[in-house]
């Protein structure tokens, strides 16, 4: 399966060789991106298939984020990637993986998806601005929050930064479109 359009039009808000995380990585379709852009990548699924597949591209982690420990407490990364995956109760270390001029991107499903297929749970569709609002603490690049077709779903999606602490007001880090 090819990377999310979405993680490859905002890969190059990453710094060359910067560290990235691929959180809930399946077969490890964007650590495999990274890679072969000469980034280290580490990737946690709770699939032993999905890791042993993953596992070709970086360090791979079976973990079940969801009912065991965060596996990468006081670790940060030049960049968090989620796709097609929420657990909200999980967003605060998420966040806190990014390290200073780190990216984070996210893209799920949303409230709407429900009304085409699955996920159709509440737990696992963003509400509108959710994610955006979870990311209140980091420099928003690009937001979306809408329908996409072929196949049909609802998503939010985001790309965002965490400002360096050296940054300069004369200076301002520029952040291409």
């Amino acid at each position: 399966m090819p990377p999310s359009p979405w993680v490859v039009r905002w890969s190059h808000l990453l710094a060359p060789g910067a560290t990235v995380l691929d959180v809930a990585c399946g077969a490890g379709r964007h650590m495999a991106w990274f890679a072969q852009r000469g980034h280290a990548v580490t990737g946690v699924d709770r699939a032993p298939e999905a890791i042993a597949s993953a596992a070709r591209f970086g360090q791979a982690l079976l973990g079940d984020i969801e009912d065991g420990p965060w596996p990468f407490a006081g670790q940060a990364f030049g960049a968090v990637v989620v796709t097609n995956y929420l657990w909200r109760a999980r967003l605060p270390d998420i966040l806190a993986a990014v390290a200073p001029g780190g990216v984070l991107l996210y893209e799920t499903f949303a409230a709407g998806n429900e009304s085409v297929g699955k996920p159709s749970r509440p737990d696992f569709l963003l509400q509108p601005g959710e994610l955006l609002r979870a990311c209140a603490g980091l420099r928003v690049v690009a937001y979306e929050d809408g329908f996409l077709a072929s196949p049909d779903r609802f998503v939010q999606r985001i790309a965002a930064v965490r400002e360096p602490r050296n940054g300069s007001p004369d200076k301002p880090t520029r952040y291409p479109l």
